[in-house]
């Protein structure tokens, strides 16, 4: 190695310079200090939101079509077969209640889950009343998957499957993502650019260990 105050050539093990006589040990602190506080500086990064969403309302279009076409069809059949009879009023009152199940459906999946991305991990939360939050580390996960049928591609919906070493969910779900293709490649991206930290971190303490 070189002496920091007049680069003369001396050996590692060497406490004083033999040109200058300068002590050699303050500057191997320095130099070993700096791999620590960029190893320091690299675990403390602070996280980041990247995404949050909750189930798409348009996820459920397929709900809504299939409520339609029934309630034409019973509406058609009713009145030219049913009109003025108590069976028509029932008909009447069954088709409310189904699009008022499918409202509730929406609505109990819109407030009961709601997903958060960051630099770091993926959060889920669920619940309406009593709320439980899971976590999966970016660092845990090994496969991204974006799953989309024809209507939800033409959509731009879809759902998400993470695959990870996490034991609580190695196979985690995500329904319902509007910009589906976007979101899948925000998360595989944040996925590896921490394992990359990570493993920066960690060949780091190795050769410096």
């Amino acid at each position: 190695m070189k002496c920091p105050k007049c680069a003369a050539e001396v050996a590692d093990n060497a406490a004083f310079c033999p040109q200058c006589g300068a002590s050699l040990k303050a500057a191997a602190g320095v130099a070993s200090a700096q791999p620590a506080a960029k190893r320091g500086r690299a675990l403390d990064e602070p996280e980041r939101d990247l995404w949050s969403g909750a189930y798409s309302p348009k996820a459920m279009l397929g709900v809504w079509a299939v409520l339609a076409l029934l309630s034409l069809v019973g509406l058609a059949i009713g009145f030219l077969q049913l009109s003025g009879s108590a069976q028509w009023s029932a008909l009447l009152v069954v088709i409310v209640l189904a699009w008022l199940a499918g409202a509730m459906v929406l609505i109990y999946r819109r407030l009961s889950v709601r997903y958060r991305l960051t630099s770091q991990r993926l959060y889920h939360e669920k619940g309406v009343l009593r709320r439980t939050i899971d976590r999966i580390e970016l660092i845990r996960m090994d496969d991204i998957t974006c799953e989309q049928g024809p209507v939800e591609r033409a959509l731009g919906i879809g759902s998400i499957r993470v695959k990870s070493t996490d034991r609580s969910d190695p196979e985690f779900w995500i329904y319902g993502v509007e910009d589906v293709r976007n979101v899948a490649s925000t998360i595989d991206q944040a996925r590896r650019a921490e394992q990359v930290r990570r493993n920066v971190f960690i060949e780091m303490g190795a050769a410096n260990g």
